[in-house]
């Protein structure tokens, strides 16, 4: 197995061209305060166009619109953290610290880079759950909230903690707070200003038949400029994890903790045990800089957070086992299974540009070649050829997500070849479309949830897995230890982290209806805390990996077994759709 210790090493033959070919410069990215202008500028350029055209038109009365902007624009900027700091504080498990309360490689750290970057020392708040997780938040860099987690604590290593909330000062001292509120104005007025179109039924002097269009323009601008946010988001990203390299001088040690907490990927002896007083709040002073932590998984908070906020949590994985003999090393081939999937996967680039961060895969990448402009030898080069075109696999997905629209469709198509003009007056046409939307409804839950057979895997094997997708699962059958809630600190949250032998997965507890999730996260959730479960469902991947429940069970214990009946509920919904239009469509035959 090929393992690189957290110390630089000599490249070796096979990577020193590569390794040459990186170190000429670093990966071509626009200036950050460039790009930033030119974003705001196109985006409130767009706006005002639009809305100077609608005033004009007399569809919105300018004080309106005025009203509008800076009604939102106030909101945003002056009460979004406080809103923030109410919601961590009333539905999470947080303590806000003091700076001496934080571990002392870390406080001395902070201490100094806000020094060299002329900030006040942040506000940091410690979520008291075993997931790892960092966001920041806040109006500007010299009132900056900083939150993480106790489980980022316990697995990383001091140097990848550092990195870590270096990237998250970065977000800090580059305004993007600020920024992104900005930013995120634009579409939020194009999305109210559709709304108030679509509501007020007429313009100044128009009818409703001309107001429509203008709506129809609000909302396709809506979309647009929600997309120029977005890359403008990853873009940022990739300027904090920059800011983190060049600050600590070791981008490495921000691509241990990416791979660690993003795909699920680390080292950790194998005779280390935690002590438990290392882990109650307020955090102590550490003894020993460089303990190994407990490995758990995460949940997300923030368009700022470490990980994209959609995700709902980031993973953590251990690579080492006894038998490879590599204790505190990081396994390079696992990291390159686990960026298989972001760099060959169609359905990766689908994710990322619905994303505010870009795939883990690229971020690696770029930190590798900043390692490796500053002469170190980057943590992971990814050398493999792919070995087909996953393209076909991922139009079939597609296919088989659109069927129930497809089948609607059809029918219509149907009612009008049979009924033209007169279709509408008789309801029992509607059989058609509805009866072909519950074959393919019916069609897209069986290739979505296949039955019968859930093989015994580990979380290592699915992790390798590439022909994987929210559509397209493999069914598993996971044995291991309840480590956590799925959002960590979130007091309902009804999903949960577990660890096996080889590493930790994400478990998705997904029932038909919200309140019944809701009831059991705030209920029952807790009795599963520490216990060691089977699970039976499928492992998918979109933003992140994760498996959706089917069947878990407490081998020996108390706790009758749950299913979740999701898979069930979507089939008896289609076969009703079905039912019913076949029913529509006996009564047509008989009229």
């Amino acid at each position: 197995m090929d393992t690189v210790s957290p110390t630089s090493q000599t490249p070796n033959q096979d990577t020193s061209n590569r390794y040459t070919a990186l170190s000429s410069g670093v990966l071509a990215m626009p200036n950050l305060y460039a790009v930033s202008a030119v974003t705001v500028f196109l985006l409130y350029a767009m706006l005002t166009l639009f809305m100077i055209t609608i005033v004009e038109l007399g569809f919105l009365d300018a004080d309106i619109a005025v009203m509008i902007g800076v009604l939102v624009a106030i909101a945003q900027f002056a009460f979004g953290p406080w809103i923030m700091d109410l919601t961590l504080r009333w539905l999470y498990t947080i303590s806000w610290v003091e700076p001496s309360q934080l571990p002392d490689h870390l406080q001395a750290f902070v201490h100094r880079v806000c020094r060299s970057q002329g900030m006040d020392f942040p506000s940091f708040g410690i979520i008291n759950d075993g997931a790892p997780q960092a966001f920041t938040y806040g109006h500007r860099p010299n009132n900056a909230r900083i939150v993480i987690s106790r489980g980022l604590m316990e697995l990383l290593e001091p140097e990848e903690l550092e990195a870590v909330v270096a990237h998250e000062i970065g977000h800090a001292r580059h305004w993007d707070m600020v920024l992104m509120t900005i930013v995120n104005l634009v579409p939020l007025l194009c999305y109210y200003t559709y709304r108030t179109l679509m509501m007020s039924g007429k313009g100044k002097g128009k009818s409703r038949n001309n107001m429509w269009p203008i709506a129809l323009g609000a909302y396709v601008l809506y979309v647009i400029t929600e997309y120029i946010v977005l890359w403008f988001s990853r873009v940022r990203e990739y300027y904090a994890d920059r800011f983190s390299g060049a600050l600590t001088n070791n981008p490495n040690a921000l691509v241990r903790a990416l791979v660690k907490i993003a795909y699920g990927l680390a080292a950790q002896d194998s005779h280390f045990e935690k002590r438990e007083e290392e882990v109650e709040l307020p955090f102590k002073k550490r003894t020993t800089e460089r303990a190994r932590r407990e490995l758990t998984g995460s949940g997300a908070i923030g368009v700022l957070n470490i990980f994209n906020r959609e995700a709902a949590v980031n993973l953590v994985m251990s690579s080492s086992s006894s038998s490879e003999g590599s204790s505190g090393h990081l396994s390079i081939e696992r990291v390159k299974d686990a960026m298989q999937w972001d760099l060959w996967n169609p359905w990766a680039e689908f994710f990322e540009l619905h994303s505010t961060h870009p795939l883990v895969a690229k971020r690696l990448q770029h930190l590798g070649v900043q390692a490796a402009v500053m002469g170190q030898e980057p943590q992971v080069l990814f050398n493999r050829t792919k070995p087909e075109s996953y393209w076909d696999e991922f139009f079939v997905d597609v296919f088989i997500i659109a069927l129930p629209v497809l089948g609607i469709l059809a029918g219509i198509g149907i009612m009008f070849a049979l009924e033209i003009g007169s279709f509408w007056g008789n309801l029992m046409y509607l059989g058609i479309p509805a009866a072909l939307c519950g074959i393919g409804g019916l069609i897209k839950t069986f290739y979505r949830y296949p039955a019968a057979w859930f093989p015994n895997l580990t979380v290592e094997k699915l992790m390798q897995q590439v022909k994987v997708s929210p559509v397209r699962p493999v069914p598993a059958t996971l044995t291991g230890t309840i480590i956590g809630k799925g959002v960590p600190g979130l007091v309902y949250s009804e999903d949960f982290v577990l660890r096996d032998q080889t590493g930790i997965m994400f478990l998705d507890y997904h029932q038909p209806l919200a309140i019944w999730n809701f009831l059991f996260g705030l209920l029952k959730a807790g009795e599963y805390q520490g216990k060691n479960v089977r699970v039976s469902g499928w492992f998918r991947r979109s933003t992140i990996p994760y498996f959706e429940i089917s069947r878990i069970e407490v081998p020996g214990a108390l706790i009758a077994p749950r299913r979740c009946h999701t898979r069930m509920a979507t089939i008896l919904w289609y076969v009703f759709l079905f039912l019913l239009g076949c029913g529509m469509i006996g009564y047509l035959s008989q009229s």
